[in-house]
């Protein structure tokens, strides 16, 4: 059977220019830009999930997804410290996360899950 791993997320927004601001300064994204598509891919020079940002319709409404998109960092607390947005820090079974907002009212979270023992 064919491994399947997550190569992608489609993220809806209404204003792309504070999307890709956000994602470029927040977590180091690089923006590809093709002329003949109106997507804008995100890519992450470490790897990892492409994030591709689709104008919204009018009729969607901003952060009504039931998604929340987690980024792993081993250390969530100076993370927090360095770019605003982020709640309270909570600690839970080994690691610590906090979660947020991207402009379009999307959840993200910031997860040191990834890198706990054990």
């Amino acid at each position: 059977m064919p491994v399947s791993v997550l190569g992608r997320v489609v993220i809806y927004a209404k204003d792309i220019e504070a999307m890709v601001a956000f994602y470029t300064q927040t977590f180091g994204f690089e923006v590809l830009r093709d002329p003949a598509d109106r997507i804008v891919e995100l890519r992450h020079p470490e790897g990892g999930a492409v994030i591709n940002l689709h104008p919204a319709a009018k009729s969607q409404k901003m952060g009504q997804v039931l998604v929340k998109l987690v980024f792993d960092v081993q250390d969530v607390e100076a993370f927090v410290a360095q770019h605003s947005g982020f709640g309270s820090i909570h600690r839970v079974s080994g690691y610590k996360f906090a979660n947020g907002k991207d402009p379009s009212g999307n959840n993200v979270s910031v997860s040191s899950r990834a890198f706990k023992n054990g």
